[in-house]
């Protein structure tokens, strides 16, 4: 069955790694609860900066920060907008819905929809 995913890259304060984890870990959680698959947040451990383009770049990083790399996955793109709109309603998360409050620059963030084509 084909999956739906969600994919993002972020550039994180690499003070606030931390901080980050204990706010994926909330949101992880309230997604799972929703429905999705997967939840999965990884810290970058073997990105270089590219000639033409690369995580690093991606996000301009800077040289105090570190990528992120997430995705979460869904039945279908439907399961997905499902789920979203709960998540996005819910009010355990509602701090983490302003930019303000996020352990990271939410503006650099880089996140779309992906419909799977080879899964194996």
């Amino acid at each position: 069955m084909a999956r739906y995913v969600d994919g993002f890259i972020v550039a994180i304060p690499t003070k606030n790694v931390e901080a980050y984890r204990k706010l994926a870990r909330k949101a992880g959680k309230v997604w799972m609860e929703y429905g999705a698959l997967e939840y999965v947040e990884c810290i970058a451990d073997d990105v270089k900066p590219g000639k033409l383009t690369s995580f690093p770049q991606s996000v301009k990083l800077k040289a105090d920060e570190t990528v992120a790399f997430s995705w979460i996955t869904y039945k279908s793109r439907k399961h997905r907008d499902t789920i979203n709109k709960k998540v996005m309603a819910d009010p355990r998360l509602e701090a983490m819905m302003d930019m303000k409050n996020l352990p990271f620059d939410g503006k650099r963030m880089i996140f779309g929809g992906f419909k799977s084509i080879v899964e194996l």
